[in-house]
């Protein structure tokens, strides 16, 4: 069973008539919107995303107090394990609701756009205060690269919501790690926007209850608890795409860089090609996003820049708040290493069902790049749980790679 083959979203389920015709139809304005948007996209990003960006950090740090914390200084957020409770609960109600045994997919970042092998090298020109961990030297790590869409659903591309990911894993990476599941393995994770959906866990829980009911808009607009600023930054990046190989990404939440050092990592396209939308504004193929990697990696080699900005401020650059835009004023992006994905076809059945075998966690790391912040230490046990019911639903045994699998 193909269960990562594309198909609707289903339709709110919130008990009331009225907040469900809210949300289908914003729903469908989205869908509308996205056989536009790259008509004045472009336009758009060029002049005003990131002035409003900018405006949109500023108002949402006037909202904030300053804790006096220090660099890389996390601080634990009161009942933090209820609410990685209330995720898990939610993640694994939507996920038994949407899929069958046998065909249990991800709860989150769930289509997969392709899995390709690469290769992670370290550069050997980084700044000495960057030398730490897997940047202590010039190396080179065997990758597997995972490309996915937003989920929790499985749509047809242009009916998502503009949302892409990106998951590293290296292999061949010595010493010990902080999850004993997995020996040799570092896994990075990184998406399209460069503030994540959520400011902390507790909101991460709020908005998993909304999104049980398919209903995730009434997180950010509500009378009790709005997010409307978090709204705004997210819209100022989501947008119709291209390909996953013409965007950057960003991991949203810090990790730390050696001893009392923090950074956050992004992953950047080293082309400014664009690959043309095929119909717009009708309607593309149900999966154009991985026609055009197979298109890409058909012609030659893809390569991404791997980019750290260190913390500098505390306060404005945030470890427990993922909601925040790290200013790059007060500390610029700089070019670590380079992820080269080789010329290869990776869209084979075999591969695809590949992608299955694989566990990401952000906690499959060596010590000196610990994950930092509430919605990390979320992520560890929601990560593990949810590894393992999909693993158990599918009857698939935990996998380490080691770079060396051969597909028909």
């Amino acid at each position: 069973m193909n269960s990562n083959a594309s198909r609707p979203t289903p339709r709110a389920n919130t008990g009331s008539v009225l907040r469900n015709f809210i949300s289908d139809s914003g729903m469908a304005f989205i869908r509308l919107e996205r056989r536009f948007d790259p008509f004045f996209r472009p336009a758009f990003d060029a002049f005003l995303r990131d002035p409003l960006a900018r405006l949109t950090t500023a108002m949402i740090n006037s909202r904030r107090s300053n804790e006096g914390l220090r660099i890389a200084e996390e601080k634990l957020m009161p009942d933090e394990d209820s609410f990685t409770d209330s995720i898990v609960k939610s993640f694994t109600r939507q996920m038994s609701d949407l899929w069958k045994p046998g065909g249990f997919e991800r709860g989150g970042n769930t289509k997969t756009q392709g899995i390709v092998r690469g290769e992670f090298i370290v550069h050997d020109d980084i700044p000495e205060h960057m030398k730490r961990g897997i940047y202590a030297k010039h190396q080179i790590f065997p990758a597997w690269v995972r490309f996915s869409g937003p989920g929790p659903y499985i749509t047809p591309d242009i009916d998502d919501v503009g949302f892409m990911s990106i998951s590293i894993k290296l292999m061949g990476v010595p010493g010990p790690k902080l999850m004993d599941e997995e020996k040799h393995t570092l896994d990075m994770f990184a998406v399209s926007t460069p503030t994540f959906v959520t400011p902390d866990a507790k909101c991460n829980a709020a908005l998993q209850i909304e999104s049980v009911k398919n209903a995730q808009i009434f997180y950010f607009v509500n009378l009790r608890d709005p997010h409307f600023l978090d709204l705004i930054m997210q819209s100022l990046f989501i947008k119709t795409q291209s390909s996953p190989f013409e965007a950057p990404y960003f991991s949203c939440v810090p990790y730390l860089m050696g001893e009392g050092q923090a950074m956050q990592y992004s992953v950047w396209p080293t082309t400014t090609k664009r690959t043309p939308i095929p119909r717009l504004p009708m309607r593309p193929p149900d999966d154009y996003l991985r026609n055009a990697m197979v298109a890409s990696l058909a012609e030659g080699d893809v390569e991404l820049d791997i980019r750290l900005q260190m913390q500098t401020d505390p306060h404005l650059m945030p470890i427990e708040n993922a909601g925040v835009l790290w200013p790059e004023k007060l500390s610029p992006r700089v070019s670590v290493a380079t992820l080269r994905l080789p010329r290869q076809k990776f869209d084979s059945p075999a591969q695809m069902e590949f992608a299955k075998r694989l566990s990401f966690n952000p906690w499959h790391t060596v010590p000196e790049h610990r994950p930092l912040g509430n919605q990390s230490r979320a992520r560890k046990r929601m990560y593990w749980e949810l590894s393992q019911l999909r693993h158990n639903m599918n009857v698939v045994p935990h996998y380490e790679p080691t770079g060396d699998e051969v597909f028909e």
